[in-house]
């Protein structure tokens, strides 16, 4: 056996933290990109390809990224390869794959989400395709939430989305809770070819036009209402243009707002201070409503430019930055703060580099009444692996406090990844286990049970009132 069921668990505290107190706790998912029409159309899978290797709105670009770079040609994984044929190759990739989380991840999925114990390899390949896809022939969206016991799983949201699938679902017997995130990207990126009919578009659905950058600013501040009104409590931003210093004043941002809609060509730099300027404002806006700002910073996206091209965006060709943030990012959180306007912010990092400047940060902007209001958030996108989520929580453990965080989120557009929760336990686990075991934190049970607890599933469930 591979996966045995003290998987990662590697002293007796950690294996009795874990199966005495982690192993059933509901899961919390309160960032990820699945289709919310496809929970409510209850969707069913044709096969392990899609749900694994995807098409459509599906696609895992972690294994397209092992794929290309163990020489799989392109038709069989975003091309015209037959479902069968792109599942093959996966499988006889995989085995290469030592110290790479996806290999273990594909191995725990296989056996949690189907009661399959096997390793996965060419020799095995065939076998895995009929006997999956048989178990999946019974399974669809819901099966995969109720599996994983999943009380809230956030989507990601177009403030524009009219978020009737949400509806649907609240009105159905699901048991998880499907709640809307707010995702303004495409008004974020003022540049954007589109920026102009994008703005006609959020207007009709606030029901307002859209002329200025106040106007624009009261549009979106509408739909956070409607969003509000329809379970809605988190924000999600990515931060991927050098924010300035200094944030600009309401009479330069119209200028250079009403320079874009004159057909004006915007500099980084522009683009930067109209990013700063509408964070500005809907932080206002969230912590109005109490809700959690999620800041995702150090991304750069689609740097190939042939791939981008030929496949679209969001296909595996993005990578980690090394863009500077902390002096622009302190003096956002700053102007949000000296007028009691800052939001619960949680700041996500692409680059391990940047995991101890933005620990540091949040210790700035605490306010000793809400616990842990400011979160380092967890190890994210390139971090999310077993290497990864240690750091992040020992960073966090060395500048504040382990206790208040709201652990992870699987970030992910497959209904297939929820058991990435119960890796990121195991390693929670371990890690108390073995500071434990070396006299450096105490053997109480008690405490150590809340703090599992605490980090797992009700940290999240406070903090964003769920």
């Amino acid at each position: 056996m591979f996966i045995t069921e003290d998987f990662l668990l590697d002293t007796g505290w950690s294996k009795k933290l874990y199966h005495e107190v982690a192993a059933e706790l509901p899961i919390i998912d309160y960032h990820a990109h699945l289709p919310p029409a496809d929970i409510a159309a209850r969707k069913k899978f044709r096969n392990i390809a899609e749900l694994w290797l995807g098409s459509g709105n599906y696609g895992d670009h972690y294994k397209w990224r092992l794929m290309r770079a163990a020489g799989v040609p392109e038709r069989l994984i975003t091309g015209d390869g037959s479902d069968r044929d792109r599942f093959l190759a996966f499988c006889r990739i995989l085995p290469l794959c030592a110290g790479n989380p996806v290999l273990q991840w594909s191995h725990f999925e296989l056996k949690r989400l189907f009661g399959i114990d096997a390793v996965i390899n060419a020799d095995t390949a065939p076998h895995l395709w009929d006997e999956v896809n048989e178990r999946l022939a019974d399974m669809d969206t819901w099966s995969f939430l109720d599996q994983a016991r999943v009380e809230v799983s956030c989507t990601t949201d177009d403030p524009a989305d009219d978020l009737a699938p949400h509806a649907a679902v609240a009105r159905s017997a699901l048991a998880t809770r499907l709640l809307p995130a707010y995702r303004p990207d495409k008004a974020m990126r003022i540049e954007a070819e589109g920026f102009p009919a994008y703005l006609e578009h959020l207007g009709r659905a606030a029901g307002m036009p859209i002329a200025s950058f106040a106007d624009l600013v009261r549009a979106l501040e509408a739909r956070v209402d409607y969003f509000h009104e329809r379970g809605g409590r988190a924000s999600d931003h990515a931060i991927d243009v050098p924010l300035p210093v200094g944030i600009p004043d309401d009479n330069s941002v119209e200028a250079l707002f009403a320079r874009r809609l004159s057909g004006d060509t915007l500099s980084v730099q522009d683009r930067g201070a109209y990013t700063a300027a509408l964070l500005l404002n809907l932080g206002r806006a969230y912590a109005r409503k109490g809700w959690v700002m999620c800041l995702h910073i150090g991304a750069l996206r689609s740097v190939n430019s042939r791939a981008l091209a030929t496949i679209g965006p969001d296909s595996g060709y993005d990578t980690i930055s090394e863009a500077t943030i902390a002096a622009p990012l302190a003096r956002l959180l700053d102007a949000l703060d000296v007028d009691g306007e800052l939001p619960k912010t949680m700041l996500f990092s692409m680059s391990p580099v940047m995991f101890p400047v933005l620990s540091a940060m949040t210790g700035c902007f605490q306010d000793g009444v809400t616990a842990g209001k400011l979160q380092f958030g967890p190890a994210w996108w390139f971090n999310d692996h077993k290497d990864g989520n240690l750091e992040q929580m020992r960073t966090l453990a060395n500048h504040g406090v382990l206790g208040t965080f709201v652990g992870m989120v699987t970030d992910s557009r497959s209904f297939a990844s929820f058991p990435r929760h119960d890796y990121f336990r195991r390693l929670l686990c371990r890690l108390l286990g073995r500071w434990v075991e070396d006299g450096e934190y105490p053997p109480d049970l008690d405490a150590l049970a809340t703090l599992v607890r605490g980090v797992s599933y009700q940290n999240a469930k406070d903090y964003f009132a769920f």
